[in-house]
């Protein structure tokens, strides 16, 4: 019996989706930042900045996320631990190697008390 051979392509939305989503889940993480620091990538893309960018490379995918962090955090640690819960998301679901994940602390917030949505 011949095996049947699948191929399984995840958009990069979808992997944007995760690592927002991972990256969320952090505490001391309010969300992600709107701002888009490349003006001339937003303008080309036509589309709103989500606070992610994913690079795809030879089947692998470079994550770059930008963060809004309350006052309370200590930054390096929730940079750290955004990191590793990007990594071992998108990879536990997605199946899809991550090389490199880039944390930028974009903004923070002062008395809040919640979380963003």
């Amino acid at each position: 019996m011949d095996k049947i051979r699948t191929e399984l392509s995840i958009n990069t939305e979808v992997i944007e989706k995760m690592a927002e989503i991972a990256a969320k889940e952090v505490e001391g993480v309010i969300g992600l930042s709107k701002k888009a620091y490349d003006l001339r990538g937003a303008v080309k893309s036509q589309k709103a900045f989500k606070g992610v960018k994913i690079e795809e490379v030879n089947g692998a995918v470079k994550i770059k996320v930008y963060i809004t962090v309350d006052e309370s955090a200590h930054v390096k640690e929730v940079a750290e631990k955004v990191q590793e819960n990007i990594k071992d998301r998108v990879q536990t679901m997605a199946g899809t190697a991550v090389t490199q994940i880039n944390v930028v602390v974009a903004d923070i917030k002062f008395g809040v008390a919640n979380k963003e949505d």
